[in-house]
Formats: structure tokens, sequence, C-alpha cells
């Protein structure tokens, strides 16, 4: 297939976006459209777009690639992702619409004060935009190997030019026009997935029921691990993790609950959360399934597999499958991308401009138009930190990313912890330096234990710098003295 018919294909499905966005936000364009969508959104678009924005171009490469190292144990962590949302819908939305929020770390400045504020605003900016960076990077190099190498383009160019397009449908009303962008965008990624699904199925010159017992007697197939505790696939530490993981990805994340506060009422926000949940667990599974298919056709037909598992599909896509399979690929990738990098910048944009600039104190034209130079400083932001992953990066993406969120999101899990359970106060001029301290001594725990004691951490290590974070405000509290005179 020739690389001018994929950029036909890529021409035709950013227009289809391009005229979305401008339908949906062509009355609309101020910062109460862009930040919450003018509270009107419908919950069952929320829900089907947040399944889009949380897979991401990522799963269509490292959950597929994980099934030769990690079998399916990741299923152990998405069981966990479940129960999280519940917390989530129960615990963290009512507060969030009781306190009618635009961005969710304004309630560390009523708990708090400013420190604690502004402190989990960076805390959110930094994790989101190297995570949101790592996810667009994924696909800017496939479509790189897939489609611009042949025609000497420089992969900075690709990068720019794939930012561009996000930019150019969610720079008129963000969360408004992105909420029905994402909901095109994960039907198509569902769509996609399944018929690859069904194509390497029939790659695989099986029955059902020989391809079924094939998956039964796979030891690639095995979900659950309870008697190795030190192995990062056990599954007391993958299901917790997974809990505190959708906890602080979900709920403690701006993107994801920008789009549950456009909802028009918390009642629709919580049953959008449960939907979602629901959902997220056949979606991998089908990712996971299409990994352990490929292991097999690989098998049959004597085909060496690239060592880094993130190269898998890609391979076989481009190579061996056919092309009705690379332009399923292609297609769900792009959509997978897009409907994750237009949110988070939407997001990233708005905490920016709310949190950190303050511009609700602003004239709406002067707050508007700030606005829309933080949104292009961020899009130029994500290309360069694009360029550095690809510079560095020499791991599993998806794998990078949840080592990220155990680092930059413990802190956001220490800090509301300790505000929503406690009622205690802590002295806000500390709280930045907890919060540093704290994924600082998480690494140095973590090195110690894998070199010295033989036990190598996981996802878990979100949990653990959180409760740093917990415990050192408890240090840094303050008496009941020093309150009462406060008062």
């Amino acid at each position: 297939m020739s690389g001018s018919s994929i950029l036909l294909i890529i021409a035709i499905y950013f227009s289809v976006l391009l005229l979305i966005s401008y339908v949906v936000g062509r009355k609309s364009t101020d910062n109460a459209a862009f930040f919450l969508g003018n509270r009107k959104t419908p919950w069952w678009v929320v829900a089907i777009g947040m399944v889009g924005s949380s897979i991401s171009g990522v799963s269509f490469v490292s959950v597929p690639g994980m099934v030769r190292g990690i079998e399916f144990t990741y299923l152990q962590t998405v069981f966990g992702f479940f129960f999280g949302y519940v917390i989530i819908a129960n615990i963290l939305l009512p507060l969030y619409y009781r306190l009618n929020l635009t961005t969710i770390y304004t309630y560390l400045d009523e708990r708090f004060g400013k420190n604690a504020y502004k402190t989990g605003a960076s805390f959110f900016l930094l994790s989101k935009t190297i995570g949101a960076a790592a996810r667009l990077y994924v696909v800017a190099l496939i479509l790189q190997s897939v489609v611009f190498d042949a025609w000497n383009v420089p992969f900075w160019l690709t990068v720019c030019v794939t930012i561009l397009l996000i930019w150019l449908y969610t720079f008129r009303s963000g969360i408004k026009a992105i909420v029905w962008t994402d909901t095109l965008q994960t039907v198509i990624m569902i769509t996609a997935l399944v018929l690859l699904v069904v194509e390497v199925m029939g790659q695989l010159n099986m029955s059902t029921s020989q391809l079924f017992s094939s998956l039964i007697e796979s030891d690639k197939t095995r979900i659950f691990v309870f008697d190795d505790w030190h192995t990062k696939q056990n599954f007391f530490k993958q299901f917790f993790s997974g809990i505190f993981i959708a906890i602080v990805m979900t709920g403690l994340d701006q993107d994801m609950m920008q789009k549950n506060l456009s909802c028009r009422s918390l009642k629709d926000a919580q049953k959008n959360m449960y939907w979602y949940g629901i959902a997220f667990v056949p979606v991998n599974f089908l990712f996971l399934l299409l990994g352990v298919m490929l292991l097999i056709l690989a098998t049959q037909n004597g085909i060496a597999l690239p060592e880094m598992s993130d190269n898998i599909l890609p391979m076989f896509a481009t190579t061996y499958l056919g092309k009705s399979v690379l332009i399923l690929f292609v297609v769900g990738i792009i959509a997978a991308a897009f409907s994750s990098a237009d949110s988070a910048l939407a997001a990233l944009t708005t905490s920016f401009s709310v949190d950190i600039l303050g511009v609700q104190r602003l004239s709406a034209e002067k707050a508007e138009r700030n606005r829309k130079i933080i949104h292009i400083g961020i899009s130029l932001l994500f290309c360069v930190i694009i360029l550095i992953f690809k510079a560095l990066n020499n791991k599993s993406v998806i794998d990078a990313i949840y080592i990220i969120v155990s680092y930059t999101y413990g802190p956001l899990l220490g800090l509301y912890t300790f505000g929503l359970f406690t009622k205690l106060k802590t002295k806000d001029k500390m709280i930045p330096f907890v919060a540093i301290a704290s994924p600082l001594i998480c690494g140095v725990f973590d090195y110690v234990s894998s070199h010295y004691w033989g036990f190598v951490f996981g996802y878990e290590l979100l949990m653990i710098n959180g409760a740093i974070t917990f415990l050192g405000m408890w240090i840094f509290r303050e008496t009941k003295a020093k309150i009462t005179r406060s008062k």
C-alpha cells in the first residue's frame, strides 16, 4: 500500500474531525465552552470518548506486545481500574460537583492554601505533558516508518504536522468539540481493533474451536499470579496498583475529570464513570487477545519477532498481514492517538490558564486571548518533549508511562488522601517541599530494594509515593492552638 494512499486516508479522517469541531463550536468559542463545554454534554458521549482518551495509540502497540513478556497478567491491573472508577464516582465526583470546580486542583486551595494548589496543578502539568507526549511519540514514530521515511521527511516535521492537526480542531472551542470528536474516534478505534482480531483469526487458518483450544493451552494466556511476591506481576501488586492508578490517572487528572465536569449533572457524570469502567475491561482483553494470536501466527510461519515488544504489531501490520490490516492499523492508532492527545492538550491549557495564570480574574476578552496563546505554547512544548522522548526511550512505552505516573502522581494521591480523610491542616508553605521530596525518597527506596534486597517494585511505587507525601503532611500538620490563632 502506497504512502500516498495512507496520506489520503489521514486527510479524509482529519477533515471529518475538523468539520465536527466547526459544527459543534461555531456558536461558542469562549472560555466557558473551551473549559467545560458549557456543562451541557450528554453523559454517554463523555463515556464513549473517555475510552479512547484512556487507551491512546500506545495500547495499539504496547498492550498486544506485552503478551510475550507478561502474558495476560495486565488484566489484573485492568480489574483494579474498575474498582478505582467506582471510588472516583462515589467520592471524588460528588466533591467536584459540590464545589462547582473548573479545575479539580482548586480544591487544594480551599483545603490547604495557595502553595498546595499550585503544587498539585504543577505536578499534573508535569505528568500529563510527559505522558501525552509519550503517547504521541508512538504514533508519530509509526507514521514515520510507514509513510514518511520513504519520502525522506524528517521525524521532527512529522511530529510538528501531527500536533498541528490536533491543534487545528481544538483551538476554537476545546472540550466542547473534543467530547464529540473523541466519541467518533473511539468508535473508529474499537471497530478497527475488532476487525484486526477478525483478520488475524483468518490468517491463522484455525476453526473457532481450534483457536479456543490453542488459547487455553498457551502459557501466554495466564492471567493471575498469586505465588511469587518478588515479581511485578503478582496479583496483589497489580490489582491494588490498578485501583490507585485509576484514581490518580482519572480521578485526580484534570484531563479526564474535565470531561466529567462538562456533564449536565453529578448523576450523569457518575453514570458515565460506571459505564466507562465496564467498557475498559473487554477492550483491553481484545488487545491482549490480538497479541497472543500474533505470537501463534509467528510460531506457525517461523517469523522472527523484533527485540522490542512495541514493534510486534507494527511489524505484522506493515509486512505480513496485507493492505486491509495495514489500513485498520493506521486508522486505529491515529484515532486512539488523536482522542488521547486532543483532550490532554485542552486539559493542560485549562489547568495552566486557570491554576497557574488565573485567567478567570481577567476580562473575558483578555482571558480568551491568553488561553489561545497558552494553547499554542503547550502544543510547541509537546513537539520538544516528543523529540527528547525519542532520544531516551528504550523500553515499552506504556510501562514507561506508568512508571512516570508512579513518581509524578504520587504527591497528588497523598495530597487528596490527606485532605479527604483527615480534618487536619498542614503548613501550606511546606507542602511543595514535601511533594518534591516524596518521589525522590521513593526513588532511593526503589533502588536500595532492588539492588540489595532483591525485591523489585512495580506500579505500587505510586502507593508508596502517596504514603510518603501523606506522612510528610502529617509531620508538618498544624496544631489546634495554631489553627485557633489563625482564625
